[in-house]
């Protein structure tokens, strides 16, 4: 028997999520059954998503059970195996998430190369989905072409840090993005390469990127919703194209937040604003992967994580990452 520590949701949050909505119980694994393997996990991934998740409600994937183990994106080493193709020692990605030891069939398991000089916790990131949400967002969605301006929302978080560093690779004329701090501000402009970017919360949203962006903005990669979406339809230029990302500004709201003022400059500047998911894009993946080896390897891409140690602290890495403490890819060290 081996045991294994799991956070489950214990109750569906009422706006800001606490620690009592998650329960932490241990699951003991017997043996192996053919097809399965079992591994330890390294590193968790914790998402804004998964706030969506934790509400009752239908979206484009069902909401987490309740008294089950959370779920999520992970990397560990197999331990045991009764496949093939998993062989003990493999380093694999997975989406059975918060969990230290995790036992199911081989097939929810996929085998990754160690990259050198590149912690494992990178398949959580840059170089796994949130690097692909990106890289997809910019191009399949935005349709990114040369010389564009681009403004980004959450800059200095997992997918924003990404998206701006992508976009200049693949030709953006100027890059501007928000932060939450001026210290995050400083990151976005020095180690990502944004040609500029503002504290949201030293003014308005509106007024700081009409001074970033004076001739107006071709491509809005849109994180956070709310004032950032409005202030981005304001400066669109015509022709301009939203890739809608996430929203992390009402994930917490009780009620659902007033929408943008000005959505008529959509029709008037004839502005393209599309949602999208990565469960539609999986044929890009290689596409991706390929751009992103190389850009690696050349040590094009600057990357953070903020790191939170013990499956203990599943929690606190997820409430912390709502919060906005996080620099780059928030992750968890099992």
């Amino acid at each position: 028997m081996v045991d294994s520590t799991q956070i489950q949701l214990a109750r569906r949050p009422q706006g800001w999520p606490t620690h009592e909505d998650f329960a932490t119980v241990t699951v003991a694994y017997g043996d192996l059954a053919p097809g399965q393997v079992r591994v330890r996990n390294e590193f968790l991934s914790v998402d804004p998503y998964m706030r969506g998740r934790m509400n009752d409600v239908k979206s484009y994937i069902p909401p987490f059970a309740l008294g089950e183990t959370m779920t999520g994106g992970a990397v560990g080493r197999v331990e045991e195996s009764t496949s093939d193709a998993h062989p003990v020692g493999s380093l694999v990605l997975h989406n059975f998430g918060w969990r230290d030891v995790v036992q199911e069939d081989a097939r929810g398991f996929r085998v990754v190369q160690e990259v050198p000089g590149a912690p494992h916790s990178l398949h959580l990131g840059v170089l796994g989905l949130t690097g692909m949400t990106a890289y997809v967002g910019l191009t399949a969605i935005a349709q990114l072409q040369e010389g564009d301006t681009v403004f980004v929302s959450g800059a200095a978080g997992a997918v924003g840090s990404a998206v701006g560093q992508i976009a200049k690779l693949l030709g953006a004329g100027r890059v501007v993005g928000s932060a939450g701090s001026p210290e995050k501000v400083a990151l976005l402009t020095g180690k990502y390469g944004y040609d500029a970017g503002f504290d949201y919360k030293a003014g308005p949203v509106l007024d700081q990127l009409r001074e970033a962006a004076p001739d107006g903005i071709d491509v809005y990669f849109d994180n956070v919703g709310g004032d950032h979406l409005e202030a981005a339809l304001a400066v669109l230029n015509d022709g301009g194209r939203a890739a809608m990302c996430g929203a992390i500004s009402g994930y917490n709201a009780e009620q659902a937040p007033p929408g943008p003022r000005n959505m008529m400059n959509v029709v008037k500047a004839g502005l393209t604003l599309k949602g999208f998911t990565l469960g539609n894009y999986g044929h890009l993946a290689p596409e991706f992967r390929e751009h992103m080896t190389g850009w690696f390897a050349d040590g094009r891409i600057a990357w953070d994580e903020t790191v939170v140690e013990g499956i203990d602290h599943a929690v606190d890495a997820f409430l912390g990452l709502m919060r906005g403490e996080n620099t780059g890819k928030m992750v968890v060290k099992v």
